[in-house]
């Protein structure tokens, strides 16, 4: 049987001035990925908890939000009580991961933990049983419409083997670089939930866009079946 792809378009590269319109666009998607950064840990400023709570009022898409921010533990609960259904914060920016974790479960949301590319898959060892997904960072964070770094590829097949030796099966969420061009390579590794921002709000037909990267990513989920 194969492994389904969800795809979770980042409306971090969406219109700003219609964003319900642009939520609209991406309804055949899975998700919508909400980018946090804070200008802080990341060289960026975007969305509060405000927005996100605009977003679930437009959309019936669970949203996936991203905190690439320094100081999870005092905003995590912000974007909780905003209506976030799944919650990636930064390995990096806490020493208190399992707290966060069981603070998201208790809000009855899904946990995840988010990786940038120099930080490696080992650090979870402690903690993958509790996680729900994994955001594996395929670009330093920070910006949209960066391109996919290939050392990504490895550090997927390792975060799969880490799961199977814990049995355990977190979904494995891919961000940065990520088009129909990538997607089997991705999936193939072991990713199965896909971000995209440019490759579907930078074309004008946002629903074939989605049913391309799926259709890709499927193909490298039937490599590694």
């Amino acid at each position: 049987m194969l492994e389904d792809v969800k795809i979770a378009p980042s409306v971090l590269s969406a219109d700003f001035m219609h964003l319900a319109d642009e939520l609209a666009d991406i309804r055949d998607a899975d998700y919508v990925h909400f980018d946090v950064m804070d200008g802080h840990f990341v060289p960026n400023l975007t969305f509060g908890p405000d927005v996100l709570r605009a977003v679930k009022g437009a959309c019936e898409l669970p949203v996936d939000a991203h905190l690439m921010i320094s100081n999870p533990d005092e905003m995590l609960p912000s974007y909780l009580d905003a209506g976030a259904d799944l919650v990636s914060f930064q390995y990096e920016a806490t020493a208190h991961a399992n707290r966060l974790v069981a603070l998201i479960h208790d809000h009855g949301a899904r946990a995840s933990i988010a990786l940038n590319p120099a930080t490696p898959v080992g650090m979870l060892e402690s903690i993958i049983d509790e996680l729900d997904m994994v955001l594996v960072m395929t670009v330093n964070p920070g910006f949209g419409g960066q391109s996919y770094l290939p050392s990504s590829t490895k550090k997927l097949r390792q975060l799969r083997r880490l799961c199977d030796e814990h049995g355990v099966r977190p979904l494995i969420e891919v961000d940065g670089g990520i088009s129909a061009r990538n997607a089997a390579e991705v999936t193939c590794a072991g990713a199965n939930v896909l971000v995209a921002g440019s490759a579907v709000f930078g074309v004008q037909d946002r629903p074939a866009a989605i049913a391309a990267i799926r259709k890709a990513g499927l193909t490298g989920t039937a490599k590694k079946a």
